[in-house]
Parts: structure tokens; sequence; C-alpha cells
């Protein structure tokens, strides 16, 4: 056997995301699609939180082939996000290396990518990326949205149902249609909520929530010592009103005390008068013993 046929084949090694472009440079197109992208985004971060794993991302690169690193065909959806998978920082989304692909994908459709957005990237996130749910909306017209899930290697579309939501069945969360304000824009956003139609808040929305119940209470503490401060003056007007009460009974038996040395007093003189004790005893308010002894 030759030395040449004993000699093992030459490994090649993937690329990883630090060997791989991770921006083109080429920044979202409106200010309302980067605005709809960040509320995807930033309502998930808070979601994923309570959750010891997952990632989601927006607009960076998802690596899925060796012939799309050879084809620099690089692919950067709107927004993103994979379950089950450790979380920590990522330039870009190697599906080779994090042994995963997204399970939902969301693109924004605008006048120039939603041809391309509803034929060509649903044939590619359906065939070669398999992601398990893909939806599109479009921010200026927020009537055209569709979702689709993975069924036999096929793309179902997602019907409505009766409060007008699309349910991801990855996430066991419902996207929602919203009329809302977001960053001093009014209109109809696309927005994560519960099943049960509750939304997802949104940073800001949870600053606003804690900056209310701080409010709330110190509100209440306010309250509570102005309460206390009531109580604490009741306490002192009763404490008065009964040191008042104690002086005038203490002048009262002072005073009948006065009156009775008085009227025994008044007694010697109206009997050396000539008085009788009966008639002392009712001239003076008095039993007749008190005049007799």
């Amino acid at each position: 056997m030759s030395q040449a046929a004993l000699t093992p084949p030459p490994i090649i090694l993937l690329p990883t995301e630090d060997d791989l472009p991770y921006d083109d440079g080429i920044p979202m197109e409106t200010p309302r699609h980067r605005a709809q992208m960040e509320v995807l985004i930033n309502a998930l971060d808070s979601w994923l939180e309570g959750r010891d794993n997952g990632f989601v991302g927006g607009n960076m690169f998802v690596y899925f082939s060796a012939e799309q690193v050879r084809d620099r065909d690089f692919r950067g959806p709107d927004f993103f996000v994979v379950l089950g998978v450790p979380k920590r920082e990522r330039k870009s989304w190697i599906v080779w290396q994090e042994s995963k692909a997204p399970d939902v994908i969301i693109e924004l459709l605008s006048s120039s990518t939603a041809l391309f957005d509803k034929n060509e990237k649903k044939l590619i996130y359906q065939n070669q990326l398999r992601a398990s749910e893909y939806f599109w909306f479009d921010p200026d017209n927020p009537a055209d949205w569709e979702g689709f899930i993975l069924d036999g290697g096929v793309y179902q579309p997602i019907p409505l149902n009766e409060q007008g939501h699309r349910i991801s069945r990855s996430l066991e969360l419902a996207l929602v249609r919203w009329q809302g304000s977001y960053r001093g824009v009014y209109t109809t956003w696309l927005r994560w909520a519960t099943l049960d139609g509750e939304l997802l808040p949104l940073p800001q929305e949870l600053a606003e929530q804690a900056q209310e119940r701080a409010e709330q209470a110190q509100e209440l503490a306010e309250q509570a010592t102005e309460l206390a401060e009531a109580e604490h003056q009741r306490a002192e007007q009763a404490r008065e009103l009964a040191e008042q009460a104690r002086e005038l009974a203490e002048a009262e038996h002072q005073r009948a005390e006065q009156a009775e040395r008085e009227r025994k007093a008044a007694i010697p003189k109206l009997l050396a008068m000539g008085l009788t004790a009966a008639q002392v005893a009712e001239a003076l308010n008095l039993p007749i013993e008190a005049i007799e002894q």
C-alpha cells in the first residue's frame, strides 16, 4: 500500500462567528422599521430574562451552509429567536456552531423587499434553514401580515384566532397588532403577548410601571404619615381633655369640701342666733344629726 493511500483526508473546519462577516454596512430602511424591530426584540429580551436559556436577535447575519459562505450570500432576518441555547452575546448566528436553527423568524416588509421576503426568502427559511415559524409584517401597511409554521417540511399558514392574533407554538406566545405610541410615533405595531392577549411589556413600559408603583408607595407612605400625625394629634387632644376633666373634678371636689367646711362653721353661729337645730339643718341643707353632734 502506498504512502499516499495511508494519508487521511484533510479536515475541513467550518468558520465560526469570529471568522465570518457580521455587518454589511447597510442600515435599516426607515426609522419605522428600526423601531418595529426594537419593539419585537426588546419585549422578548425582557421575557427571556425569566428563562435560563434562549437568544433573540435582529438585523444580524444567520449562516446555515458552507455554500452560503462560499457565495457570500449573507442573510440577516429582521428578527429571530432561538430557544434552548446558552445565553451569551453573538456577532452572528452560525447554525453549525450552535447546532440549532432559529425557532421563529420575522421579516419586516418594505416596497423594495416585499416580493423577495414573500417568495425567495420564504423558500430559503423553509427548505434550507428550516425555521419552525416564519412571519412577515409591513410596518407601513399593517394589513400585510402573515404567518407560517413548518409542517412536513412545508410552511403552512397560521390563521388568525378569534381575537385577531397569530399564535407562535414554538414560543407559546401570541403576535398581536397593537395601536399605540412608541418613540413618539402613534401607529399599529406588531407586538408579543401572552396567549391570553396580555402584552409583553417593553423596557420603558416596565420603567413606567416601576415609577408608578414607586409613586403609589410614596403616596401611601405620605398618607400613613398623615394618619399617624392625625392620630397623634387626636391622642394629644384626648390627653389634654382628660387633664382638663381631672382638674375640673379636683376643683369641684375642693369647692365641695370648702362648702362643707363653711356650712359646718355656720352651725354654731346660727344656733347662737336662737335658731333650732331643725331650722339650722333646713337652712344649711344638712341632716339633723349633723346639727346635734
